[in-house]
């Protein structure tokens, strides 16, 4: 993922509405979750849900697919993937940072 991508993704998470709907459908997996759903569920009116849903999508974060009558749409794993090595490229110096489960005081 290029800079400008990654610059546009993290634009697109920076809303509270967008980044609820983002996690939302990476709670549903690759069932992926109908707008009708997901405005139940968020509280949001569908005009609001379609402008944050547009958003996602553009920046490659969401898809869409036509099932039946209803649209269905899933986080792009690939995408947020790739989102998160750029962001973590070269993380630590090359040195392994990942704390041990086992040490972790939760």
């Amino acid at each position: 993922m290029n800079e400008e991508k990654v610059v546009v993704a993290l634009g697109a998470l920076a809303h509270p509405m967008r980044l609820r709907v983002f996690r939302a459908l990476v709670v549903a997996g690759q069932t992926g979750l109908t707008p009708g759903a997901m405005c139940e569920s968020l509280g949001t009116p569908n005009a609001t849900l379609s402008f944050h849903l547009k958003e996602l999508s553009r920046a490659g974060l969401v898809t869409q697919e036509r099932a039946s009558r209803n649209l269905v749409y899933r986080a792009a794993y690939e995408s947020i993937n790739g989102l998160i090595a750029f962001l973590t490229e070269n993380c630590c110096e090359g040195m392994e940072c990942a704390v041990d489960a086992a040490s972790c005081i939760c």
